[in-house]
């Protein structure tokens, strides 16, 4: 039987069926067909291999394959596969591209957006947006941006930051809006400190306005203030108590320790002489252990903090770490800051606000003179740490700085210089005194304030300090 091609462009379910009849009831006797024709008379060629449409069977043929060949072409369109995830729609695709881009001729996406989303792009236009074509206030082309030349147009886009952005980012946009847009000067007003986002990258603006302040906007400022130290104790003071208790407890070291205090590791070490080989095993002529808590000082610390203007978040942090060191009595804490200055805050440290406005964030750097001022306070050299933090650009005397870094290491002082406290990881530094300073064994390098307590419990403990890689800072 010789199959009667089917009209290409016939898409009548009725057709396809008379069709499928019609082949169907085709008498018996089959036909000659030249096989080199077949490939032509056949609507699908991989619908069915070619010697279904050659020779046809001597009884009444089955129905199914016959009935089952398409009377149209199949679509072109692919079957989704359940299994996999549902591509974005692509109107979706386009707002978000469109959001990135921020409009214009040239973004390419001509998606305009509506309600929510316009206004979204309204806040992020008016600090990121493009100079306009005849317009703007950004010269040659530059990225530029402006919130109004009034308070209450500010005042209402800090409102709508808030509304669409979650917190970070919120952040993130009020110090681009204070760098780009130069806002630091409404910050004096209290209405807008009140509709700001509180960080400790704000409080280190408001820290450097602090002389400028007015006396009505200066409250304003300290509620502010308070805030965010308040929200730093209630991370960081639990942890730095818990990990630098137990680094006193293990720093006391004593001969005649119980069972559960003796320290195996030094114990063995001091030991090693007395190892029998006969035996495989070492006779301990002399135990050492852990010391137990108590209430008398067990260690010195000397913060001593740079406040130049690049070391704003770390003044913040490391005021608060100083409170709490302050609060255990195991320690003697001292806090230092200085510029071309040395300020001695310890007397205020029962509170870090009093210690974050005593600051003045700015001016030159005068480290030498800083560790000139610890150092006379230094009056047992092997209980006292010194922690120095700043970026290290000297603007004092370079090798008198050293030379008093080596006679405090000499005397016993463990020595920590950390270019920065704060998130952000290794600022610009000068790359020479780093260098330096490692020579003497007080290696510089970039500190969070979640790393903190781990490096101070290591300085307690006189053990290699846990330095984090330097390059992964960058």
């Amino acid at each position: 039987m010789t199959r009667t091609t089917p009209d290409p462009t016939a898409t009548s379910p009725d057709a396809t069926q008379t069709k499928a009849t019609s082949s169907t009831t085709a008498p018996p006797t089959p036909t000659p067909t030249n096989p080199a024709t077949a490939p032509a008379t056949a609507t699908d060629s991989t619908a069915a291999p070619a010697t279904a449409t050659t020779t046809a069977p001597t009884t009444t043929p089955d129905p199914a394959p016959t009935t089952t060949v398409p009377a149209t072409p199949t679509p072109a369109t692919p079957i989704p596969d359940p299994a996999a995830p549902a591509p974005a729609p692509e109107a979706e695709r386009l707002r978000r591209w469109r959001l990135v881009l921020g409009g214009g001729g040239a973004d390419g996406t001509g998606c305009e957006l509506r309600g929510r989303d316009a206004a979204m792009d309204g806040a992020l236009a008016s600090l990121y947006g493009r100079e306009k074509a005849g317009g703007g206030n950004g010269p040659g082309g530059r990225r530029s941006a402006g919130l109004g030349a009034s308070a209450p147009g500010v005042a209402r886009w800090l409102g709508d930051i808030r509304t669409y952005f979650p917190s970070s980012v919120v952040q993130v946009m009020q110090r681009d809006a204070i760098d780009r847009l130069g806002l630091s000067a409404l910050l004096l007003e209290p209405e807008m400190l009140e509709a700001v986002e509180a960080d400790v990258h704000l409080v280190g603006t408001l820290l450097s306005l602090n002389k400028v302040m007015p006396e009505t906007t200066k409250e304003t400022a300290r509620a502010v203030v308070r805030k965010v130290v308040q929200q730093l104790e209630k991370k960081l003071a639990q942890r730095t108590r818990a990990t630098l208790t137990g680094a006193l407890d293990r720093s006391a070291r004593i001969s005649r320790p119980r069972h559960r205090d003796i320290d195996w590791n030094r114990t063995i070490r001091a030991n090693l002489k007395n190892y029998l080989p006969e035996y495989r095993t070492i006779v301990p002529e002399r135990l050492i252990g852990y010391g137990r808590a108590a209430q008398s000082v067990k260690k010195d610390v000397v913060l001593c903090i740079d406040q130049s203007g690049s070391m704003a978040a770390s003044v913040v942090y490391a005021s608060v770490f100083g409170a709490v060191l302050a609060s255990m009595r195991a320690l003697d804490t001292r806090l230092v800051v200085f510029d071309t200055a040395v300020v001695d805050l310890t007397d205020q440290l029962d509170d870090p606000v009093d210690v974050l406005f005593g600051t003045q964030l700015g001016g030159g750097t005068d480290i030498n003179r800083a560790l000139a001022y610890c150092q006379s306070r230094i009056t047992r050299p092997t209980e006292t740490v010194v922690v120095l933090i700043s970026d290290l650009y000297e603007g004092g005397i370079r090798d008198e700085m050293l030379k008093r870094v080596a006679a405090m290491k000499a005397a016993g002082v463990q020595f920590v210089t950390l270019l920065a406290l704060s998130d952000e990881g290794a600022p610009a530094y000068d790359r020479d005194h780093a260098a330096a300073l490692a020579a003497l064994g007080a290696p510089a390098f970039a500190c969070t304030p979640d790393l903190f307590p781990e490096v101070m419990a290591a300085a307690i403990e006189k053990r290699p300090l846990p330095i984090p890689d330097m390059a992964e800072q960058r």
